[in-house]
């Protein structure tokens, strides 16, 4: 019985602190005060205050990890909503997220060398723009630690989400199509749940350029980084 308090308490936490850094975000609208980097402090803030270990919060953290997939599933109902204005230029969003996945792969993979990481970090890093269970696997078909590439994942997202939507506003990239694409693919389901704040056609388009990147990187990554690794050796 006290484990399932214990449940709904980590639950109701961590509800309360999203709705609570949501309601700031959107009065604000500071990158800083982004509803995932904000809630995520509460929380860690809220299990110092009341001794519960991450441990104790796993249970609950693993029921709400259940709905990750129905919730992403949930953003084909936005982009069907919104087909009349995508659909007319799939070819070209294909080929922008395509871009933009391999640009990510090319940039990350390019600076990790630069910086001197070891080759297995630099394996772990490469998918670090795709969401965490895609990641995962292209760094174990890479050779590359999945314990590393987790953190890498969020840390990616946290930031695309935080930074993303602000650094677009200063490029005066204000089409929805574009936001979302850039956003979706550069900080997968974190960026997307950013870009639905904005709208529904930015939500969607985020939604299917995480897809979209998952799958081409999936394909592309387990040639394209050995190259890089080997190209200027």
């Amino acid at each position: 019985m006290a484990h399932m308090a214990i449940v709904a308490f980590t639950i109701a936490v961590t509800l309360a602190a999203y709705a609570t850094s949501r309601r700031v975000f959107v009065r604000y609208g500071w990158a800083f005060l982004s509803p995932v980097f904000v809630s995520t402090l509460l929380v860690i803030a809220t299990l110092d205050l009341t001794g519960l270990s991450f441990e104790a919060y796993r249970p609950g953290r693993d029921i709400m990890t259940t709905l990750l997939g129905p919730a992403v599933v949930a953003l084909a109902l936005p982009l069907y909503r919104q087909r009349r204005i995508w659909l007319p230029r799939w070819p070209v969003l294909v080929i922008s997220v395509g871009v933009g996945s391999t640009t990510g792969l090319v940039s990350v993979v390019a600076l990790a060398r630069a910086v001197g990481f070891a080759t297995q970090v630099v394996l772990s890093l490469a998918p670090k723009s795709v969401t965490a269970p895609v990641a995962v696997e292209i760094a174990r078909l890479l050779g590359g630690d999945p314990t590393l590439t987790a953190p890498f994942v969020i840390g990616t997202g946290m930031l695309g989400a935080m930074f993303g939507p602000w650094f677009l506003s200063r490029a005066h990239v204000a089409d929805p199509v574009a936001r979302g694409l850039a956003v979706g693919t550069a900080a997968h389901g974190i960026g997307a749940a950013a870009m639905l704040h904005e709208g529904e056609l930015s939500g969607a388009l985020a939604g299917a350029a995480l897809v979209l990147s998952a799958v081409f990187t999936a394909v592309v990554a387990p040639a394209l980084v050995p190259w890089l690794l080997h190209v200027g050796r």
